[in-house]
Parts: C-alpha cells; sequence; structure tokens
C-alpha cells in the first residue's frame, strides 16, 4: 500500500469536504465542545499544516517503530500530561480555525499543497521528530492519514455532508486502528466485536 498516495487522497477528500460545507455551517456543533469551525482547524493543523516543519526536522534516533505505537505512547502517558495536551490542541484548533478566515476551502487547499510538496522531498526511511519520538516518514505519515479520515469523517457527520474515501485509504486507516487495539490490549474485544460474538462496552474508544 502507498502511503504517500493514501495521504494525498485522504487530504484531497477532505478539501472537497470543505468546499461543500456552507459558511452558516461554521460556527454550529462540530465535535464534542468544538464547534465545527474549531474541528477543521484541528484537522488542518494536526495533518496539514505542521507536515512541512515535521518533515524538516531531523531526528538523531528511532524511538517509535511504528505507526501504532505513536498514538499508544499518548494512551500511556500521565494523565496530567494528557490533559495538558488536550487543552493546548483546543487552544490551537480554535487559533487554526479562525486563521482559516471566511473562505476556509481555499487556505484548506493551500494547505494540502505545501504539505504534498515537502512529502514529494522527504525519503521513506528519513528519521524525523515527532511528538512521541523519532519516527521513519514511512510510520510516522499514516498516522496523518488517520487523523485526516477521522476527523474528516466527524466534520462530514457535523456537517451533515457526505464523504467517500477510497479502498486503499480506508483500510490503511482501518488497520491502523486495529493493529493500535492490539497494541493496547483490546485486539481480542475488537476481534470479536467483528465477528459478530460480542458487542464493544459503552463509549469503547482505542483514543
Amino acid at each position: 500500500m502507498d502511503y504517500r498516495r493514501t495521504y494525498r487522497s485522504a487530504a484531497i477528500a477532505f478539501a472537497d469536504l470543505v468546499s461543500r460545507i456552507p459558511p452558516d455551517r461554521l460556527d454550529g456543533p462540530g465535535l464534542g465542545e468544538w464547534t465545527l469551525r474549531d474541528l477543521l482547524g484541528h484537522t488542518v493543523s494536526s495533518a496539514l499544516r505542521r507536515v512541512p516543519e515535521l518533515l524538516a526536522q531531523q531526528a538523531p534516533m528511532l524511538v517509535v517503530p511504528a505507526p501504532e505505537f505513536y498514538f499508544a505512547a499518548a494512551r500511556r502517558a500521565p494523565a496530567t500530561v494528557v490533559a495538558a495536551a488536550r487543552t493546548a490542541s483546543t487552544v490551537d484548533a480554535r487559533e487554526t480555525g479562525k486563521a482559516l478566515g471566511e473562505r476556509p476551502a481555499d487556505a484548506v487547499s493551500g494547505f494540502v499543497g505545501q504539505a504534498t510538496a515537502a512529502l514529494a522531498q522527504a525519503g521513506d526511511d528519513d528519521l524525523i521528530v515527532t511528538p512521541a519520538g523519532g519516527m521513519r516518514v514511512a510510520d510516522w505519515l499514516p498516522t496523518r492519514t488517520f487523523e485526516l479520515v477521522v476527523h474528516a469523517s466527524d466534520a462530514a457527520e457535523a456537517a451533515d455532508i457526505p464523504i467517500t474515501f477510497d479502498h486503499d485509504t480506508l483500510s490503511e486507516t482501518a488497520s491502523l486502528a486495529a493493529r493500535l487495539a492490539v497494541t493496547l490490549g483490546d485486539g481480542p474485544a475488537i476481534l470479536r466485536a467483528l465477528t459478530g460474538r460480542t458487542p464493544l462496552p459503552t463509549n469503547f474508544t482505542i483514543l
């Protein structure tokens, strides 16, 4: 599976969705305490805007050997660290969402272009600095595709606008979610739920 192509595909799908969101929906509900504009801001910040910045930061050593361990690190962090990160994420989401202005689709398209251009200059095995530690580009980028797919789906639900992703993009994202569940010790529960044996607990999440 081509992780570069799936990232571009997810980014294009997100940009297309943003172009179809009516302006009067932007300040309506998005996800949790976030407005739809906040949600778009978080997606842009986490999956597009910071991509060129992180790709330019060389890591001294490999710390995170696979995409699932990137997300697992957040789940295993101390509660105070997680709380601080969530607060900072909300502040950033609102600031970035506001900066998208009255024509967010134009801004998002620009960020997609910048991110994909930076990616074209990066090697698969380049080691880069990430919040979880040094990672290979080929392992880190799927975590950004995951962010795009999950949050674009959130935005589509909030805006009541359909969105579609191609087979490989969805397959990569769902596979990462399953591997993360296994890493966190929830593999048997996920497997039994997917095969119709036992439903997952209420409010179950891998994030």
